[in-house]
Order: structure tokens, then C-alpha cells, then sequence
């Protein structure tokens, strides 16, 4: 199933993701735009729908508070990050929906699912001399208007679980981490997409500071090794952009 036409996916660099549906909603995914390869700022993002934040790192929560402030999307997240958000968001945090992993709920239209990720998501907070816990990390399965399944994983390595991910789901489209070092390099991520059984895929969490070794060469290689040449690869240069055709 290719991509709905009317839908653009756009990568800013690292796993900062903004689809703009047929529908006319913008859905922001880790909106990390202070990221050293983006194009854009987050002071020129002028519409959000609805934002997702994998977990609590800084370089998935990034711009997210400051967005979320000045455009007031809906925000389904992980229950321990809606607590801490209901004390920093305007409104005391009511566009914050707090789920868990295997929960669905509808948000601006969409349908979105929050599934598991094998990561950490404690950071650094200042304040309290400690690290700030925002809750487990996860990955999001959107499903948007038509029925197209975008699958954004966060950080993770494989695990055997996206298999469940994949017959559960059934997502179209898996937009997985191949950097290396804090998640899974080209040749695990390859292993994911078996896992999942997508076809097409978006590399995220490379290419950003130098110890992101992976790229997408290295995963089109791997997964030719693993008999997945037909799988496409879709590799834009950060601000580019995926559409129908």
C-alpha cells in the first residue's frame, strides 16, 4: 500500500518527523528541531495537530514543550510524562493524554497506539541534581485518515516483539533507528523490518554526531543480506520530504 496520496512525511534530521496528512492535520513526532542537521527551526513551525514524543531524552523531547505551548496540540504520551507536563503546559497540561503501551486512543482525527520500545529514558535535570524519569520509552503506530499505518519506533534495539507489532498492527510504513551505539546499527534494523514485514521504510537516529556510524547504504546492504531486496529504503535529506508518485 504506498503512501495516501495528499500525505507528505518530512524528516528534519535525527528522529524529528512531521507528517502532514490528506486530511489536513500536522502530527510532529520528537520534534527535536534544535538538531544540528535541521533545516528549520522550531520558531517557524507554524501548525501542530497533534504531537508525539517517544521519551524523555532531549533529543526526542527537544522542542517539544515550547510547541506544544505556543500551538496547543492534542499530546497522547506516556502516563508519567503526562504528570509532569500537567505542571508545565498551559492549561495545567490538558492536551496531554496520558496511555501506556497497548493503549489506542483517537487524537485530532487520528488513530494512534502506543507500542513498546527497549531503550532508557531517564535525562539530566539540573534542578534536582539527578536524572528526570518521563516514563518507559515507546514507539506509536498512527493511523491516518485512509487506514495508511505510520510506525515511528523511538530508540530501540530489536526485539522480537515487533513481530506482535506486525500482527497487531500491521503497519505500512516503519520508521526505524540505525545509528548505532545507543540503538540498533543497519544490520539489527534489518532484522526489524523481517520482524515487522514492511516494505518501506525511513532510516531515523543517524548521521547527527559521529558516533551515529550507520547509514543507509550499510541497512539497504543488510537487508539485501537478508534476502529483503525488495524492500525501499526511503532516505531524505533532512527537510526532505516522502509523498505519493
Amino acid at each position: 500500500m504506498g503512501l495516501p496520496a495528499g500525505t507528505t512525511i518530512t524528516w528534519y534530521g535525527h528522529s524529528c518527523i512531521r507528517i502532514d496528512t490528506a486530511g489536513g492535520k500536522t502530527v510532529l513526532i520528537d520534534p527535536w528541531f534544535a538538531n544540528p542537521t535541521s533545516p528549520m527551526s522550531a520558531d517557524a513551525v507554524e501548525r501542530c495537530d497533534l504531537l508525539l514524543v517517544t521519551h524523555g531524552h532531549f533529543d526526542h523531547m527537544g522542542d517539544a514543550i515550547a510547541l506544544a505551548s505556543r500551538l496547543r496540540p492534542t499530546w497522547p504520551c506516556m502516563h508519567e510524562m503526562s504528570l509532569w507536563l500537567a505542571r508545565r503546559l498551559p492549561g495545567g497540561g490538558d492536551a496531554a493524554i496520558g496511555m501506556n503501551k497497548g493503549g489506542t486512543v483517537e487524537a485530532a482525527g487520528l488513530r494512534v497506539t502506543m507500542v513498546g520500545a527497549d531503550h532508557s529514558a531517564g535525562d539530566w535535570n539540573a534542578g534536582g541534581e539527578t536524572t528526570l524519569y518521563l516514563g518507559e520509552p515507546a514507539g506509536f503506530v498512527v493511523e491516518l485518515e485512509d487506514g495508511y499505518r505510520v510506525y515511528h519506533a523511538g530508540d530501540t534495539q530489536v526485539f522480537g516483539d515487533m513481530a506482535l507489532i506486525r500482527d497487531l498492527h500491521r503497519p505500512d510504513l516503519a520508521m526505524l533507528p540505525i545509528g548505532g551505539h545507543f540503538t540498533m546499527d543497519p544490520t539489527a534494523a534489518a532484522l526489524a523490518v523481517e520482524l515487522l514485514g514492511v516494505k518501506d521504510v525511513v532510516p531515523l537516529h543517524y548521521g547527527t554526531f559521529p558516533i551515529l556510524t550507520g547509514t543507509p547504504d550499510e541497512w539497504r546492504a543488510a537487508l539485501v543480506d537478508r534476502g529483503m531486496g525488495d524492500v525501499t529504503v526511503h532516505a531524505p535529506a533532512p527537510g526532505g520530504s516522502l509523498s505519493a508518485g
